[in-house]
């Protein structure tokens, strides 16, 4: 087997008619003006919020973490949906419910989310090895 072969036993591929993929990004947006509005229940909530919109928006969370200022989450999106709209659907279906159940946050914030997001793709294996693996196919 070529030492750069792209596999990981480890790895959860899904598959679609014609496509097979695995495309995971670490996602972060805040509340605004970074307020720790994110607690007491809230926190939970939007866990449950996110949780429940998976098959929807088609994603799939692999990780999530709620702090009282600010939300991680690893994602694996269907590459056929754009990270950002994904996300901008999370955020607004998670702004509106959280703001009716909890009408504090709606007293605080105008709207709960800023428009900013940090959304980063992440690999299984590195920059480097897909390179080297590109460029190895060369001799096979």
């Amino acid at each position: 087997m070529n030492k750069f072969m792209l596999q990981n036993p480890d790895e959860q591929y899904h598959h679609q008619y014609n496509l097979v993929y695995s495309t995971k990004y670490h996602i972060i947006f805040t509340p605004k003006y970074r307020r720790k509005v994110l607690a007491n229940g809230v926190d939970e909530y939007l866990k449950q919020l996110i949780l429940e919109k998976q098959e929807e928006y088609d994603y799939r969370v692999v990780q999530m973490e709620v702090m009282p200022d600010h939300v991680h989450l690893l994602l694996d999106l269907n590459p056929k949906s754009a990270p950002y709209a994904i996300v901008k659907k999370i955020k607004g279906y998670t702004s509106r419910a959280i703001r009716d159940k909890f009408p504090e946050i709606d007293r605080k914030l105008p709207s709960l989310w800023t428009r900013s997001s940090f959304i980063a793709s992440v690999g299984a294996v590195s920059l480097e090895i897909v390179k080297q693996y590109i460029e190895n196919q060369k001799g096979v």
